[in-house]
């Protein structure tokens, strides 16, 4: 790059520094080649550039520009919706935003356009639907949103008849596929798959007669598949999968579609109905049928024998039962999984993938060829010894071993060297025993080891500190001993999940565990950990960001094809029970620390995981306040604070959590009235039961007017007294009444009282009569 003369001649008219490896050394593109005035092709694909592409340039004359492959961080620059002599345009997987100009009217000249694996958003600009020589246009894996039949819905005459290839998939599109969408005359490539259409596939679809890729997987569209399908003659790959289609599927469906190679419809609840001596026009090599109705008693279709070029078969949660035909094995990629299969097995297994979970096959596990990637025998009622499975099949290249929920016993041998291409190794709920191996050190490339729920011993095998490309460690349920070693923190820098419930791990938990950035999951119950929790635990920095389902699949896929996929799956207990989760992992975070000898406070540093969504801290000794920040955890759903020894008062800022639908801080010390908010009304009142003084709903208890409860001593004092006055009044007027019973009767009996009486009162008649009668008289005379 240091011999490029930066006063290059201004006549340079096509420059191409693609997939130049000198440029790893630079972080911005270089500025001058952007000043080429007569620049006409320009190609800087597959370099390490990034930054902001420059928002000024002199190429207007540019016909070809590729800047696809690098790391461009701006929006799409103005000057580039000027050069009107542009043919071919590629800005295809960078990390550019914004939206797409309306200036891309001017781009009269376009014939092919990429802008696919960037973060653009909006609605995609109605003027593209105006472009006459647009003949591909590719906007794929962006984050455009707005219904399809806007931006496509009046359409240029020439446009209709120009355009090719249409690429919108994996967007936030909405709406139904309407007429406008079907007016392409000479489309062959059509590919809406996960976006969030809906409604049905129209009848209409036989007007894209040339068309032979049609791709509409992963959207919400339902009712039947319209017959008129099988008149798209010209159709080489048809994927429908992941829908809400339903119906029946007959031959009539399939009647004109002699090209056909591939098929993929699985995730949909057809219904099959073709004769029984039924002969395909078609010669397929990929063909998914998972979760069909497949109309033949649950039997394997017979008309899939003669189909000799198939390579991928998904015929999973078909409702397929008996034993498995040897023509079927022959198949390299095979998915009979969630089905009534049982019987044997062949003994040396060939399939590069294989997927026979959740079946009733059963005996010792089988032996696989060389050529073997992915084996998937999980759910069954396989048993016996792993050591000769492991023995025996050498050293070979298999990527994915799942072997969980069968009977399998023993040990896993000390030879785990001859799997050096593993990268995950799934052996949970079997009933296996012994060490973990330390030849688990040569499983460098492994990224999930689970071995749950077995009877595993001894210490956590320093060994596996080699395995630093690890996401996912699940351990839990085993009878390991020792402390949690502290270079987990700092070497498995890329963990994303840790499970470490139910062992016998003691000692403190180290802050080493805070390198952990990416930690969506940290499960450490049910040990005999000790001390505090780690000041530094906002450094779990994915609990404290956005989290997102991430792409099509939603959660972590190791492998995927058409027959299937192999992704994480990771166990969870929140709200008392325990739940899988799979396609939606990436939105799950949790911290559970329950059942331990924790001490010490809560720290405040823990209300910064702001994206938490379940955190259990119960059955420890953790003392002093809940923190008054717990509020700022707006995402948490489950939180379990009970039997401990928190004090003081239930924070206001409960108030404001509204995705809270589990809370328990029973068996504490907590006083004051339970914060008011709908949320806390329907919660059980055995969530807040055992403190000092707590009151208020849900509890029956009533609070004072100071907030606290009614002390019952103080209501007896109140009773008490109060009964006190009410029996003085009785006494006095008690005394009234007799004293004056007595006056009375002594006037009835004694002659002398009652003329001495009656003569006084006589006597206070006369002077009060007197008295007034003079007033009155003054007064009258006055006013005279």
């Amino acid at each position: 790059m240091n011999n490029i003369n930066n006063n290059i001649s201004t006549s340079l008219a096509i420059l191409d520094l693609s997939q130049n490896n000198e440029f790893q050394s630079f972080a911005i593109s270089p500025g001058w080649i952007f000043q080429l005035s007569n620049l006409t092709f320009l190609d800087l694909s597959s370099n390490f550039f990034e930054g902001p592409i420059p928002n000024i340039s002199n190429t207007t004359k540019l016909q070809n520009v590729d800047l696809s492959f690098n790391r461009f961080n701006s929006n799409i620059p103005h000057w580039l919706y000027l050069c009107k002599d542009l043919e071919f345009v590629n800005l295809r997987s960078n990390f550019l935003h914004g939206t797409i100009s309306t200036g891309i009217a001017n781009l009269t000249s376009l014939n092919t356009m990429s802008l696919s694996w960037n973060e653009l958003s909006g609605e995609i600009a109605r003027e593209i639907a105006n472009l006459c020589k647009l003949q591909s246009l590719d906007l794929s894996v962006n984050k455009l949103n707005g219904k399809i039949s806007d931006s496509f819905g009046n359409m240029s005459n020439c446009f209709i008849g120009a355009l090719e290839s249409l690429d919108l998939s994996e967007n936030r599109l909405s709406g139904h596929l309407t007429d406008q969408v079907l007016e392409f005359k000479s489309l062959k490539t059509l590919n809406l798959a996960f976006n969030n259409l809906s409604g049905t596939i129209p009848i209409n679809i036989v007007k894209l007669s040339s068309l032979k890729t049609l791709t509409l997987a992963g959207n919400n569209l339902s009712g039947n598949l319209p017959e008129s399908v099988g008149k798209l003659f010209n159709l080489t790959y048809l994927d429908i999968q992941d829908n809400k289609l339903e119906g029946v599927v007959s031959e009539i469906h399939f009647s004109n579609l002699t090209n056909l190679l591939d098929l993929y419809a699985s995730g949909n609840h057809f219904t099959l109905n073709v004769s029984s001596n039924w002969t395909p026009p078609f010669n397929l090599y990929n063909l998914g049928l998972g979760l069909w109705n497949l109309g033949s008693g649950g039997r394997f279709p017979m008309w899939l024998q003669p189909q000799k070029d198939i390579r991928e078969l998904d015929l999973s949660s078909s409702g397929i039962s008996g034993e498995v035909p040897n023509w079927i094995w022959d198949f390299p990629f095979l998915n009979l999984s969630h089905n009534h299969l049982h019987g044997k097995i062949p003994d040396i297994i060939t399939n590069q993938f294989l997927c026979l979970s959740s079946n009733k096959f059963s005996g010792p596990l089988p032996q696989i060829g060389s050529g073997v990637f992915d084996l998937d025998l999980s759910n069954n009622s396989f048993s016996g010894d792993i050591s000769h499975f492991v023995i025996a099949n050498g050293t070979y290249n298999l990527n994915i071993l799942h072997l969980a929920g069968n009977q399998l016993t023993g040990e896993i041998p000390d030879c785990l060297m001859q799997w050096s291409s593993m990268i995950v190794l799934n052996l949970a709920n079997n009933n296996m025993f012994g060490r973990i191996p330390d030849s688990i050190r040569f499983l460098t490339n492994m990224l999930s080891l689970n071995l749950q729920n077995n009877k595993f011993s001894g210490h956590i095998p320093f060994s596996l500190r080699n395995c630093t490309e690890l996401v996912n460690v699940d351990l839990a349920g085993n009878k390991l001993v020792g402390k949690m070693p502290a270079w987990i923190g700092t070497r498995l820098l890329h963990l994303r999940f840790l499970v470490l419930r139910s062992n016998r791990l003691s000692g403190k938990i180290s802050p080493d565990i805070c390198h952990l950035n990416s930690l969506q999951i940290l499960d450490l119950s049910d040990n005999g950990f000790f001390g505090i929790i780690p000041r530094c635990v906002d450094n779990f920095t994915a609990m404290a960001s956005t989290r997102s389902l991430g792409g099509q699949y939603g959660g972590l896929v190791y492998s995927s094809y058409g027959a299937g996929s192999f992704g994480e799956s990771v166990s969870v207990t929140t709200k008392g029970r325990e739940s899988q989760y799979d396609t939606i992992l990436g939105l799950v975070t949790n911290i559970d620390l329950s059942s331990n000898n924790l001490s010490g406070d809560i720290p405040i540093e823990l209300t910064n995981l702001v994206e938490l969504r379940s955190l259990n801290l119960s059955r420890n000794h953790f003392t002093g306040s809940i923190p008054q920040s717990i509020g700022d955890m707006k995402q948490l759903e489950s939180l379990d604070l009970s039997r401990n020894s928190l004090s003081g008062e239930m924070p206001n800022s409960f108030r404001v959590m509204s995705f809270l639908n589990y809370l328990n801080v029973s068996y504490n010390h907590l006083r004051g009235k339970i914060p008011e908010s709908i949320q806390f009304m329907g919660f059980n009142a055995s969530s807040f039961i055992e403190n000092d003084d707590l009151c208020g709903p849900p509890l029956t208890s009533n609070c004072s007017s100071s907030g606290g409860p009614i002390n019952k001593d103080d209501d007896h004092n109140k009773t008490s007294s109060s009964s006190k006055i009410e029996w003085l009044y009785v006494f006095v007027s008690l005394g009234y009444a007799v004293g004056l019973s007595v006056f009375c009767t002594m006037l009835i009996f004694k002659k002398s009282w009652r003329e001495a009486y009656f003569e006084f009162m006589e006597d206070i008649w006369n002077r009060a009569y007197v008295y007034f009668y003079i007033k009155w008289r003054k007064l009258t005379r006055t006013s005279v």
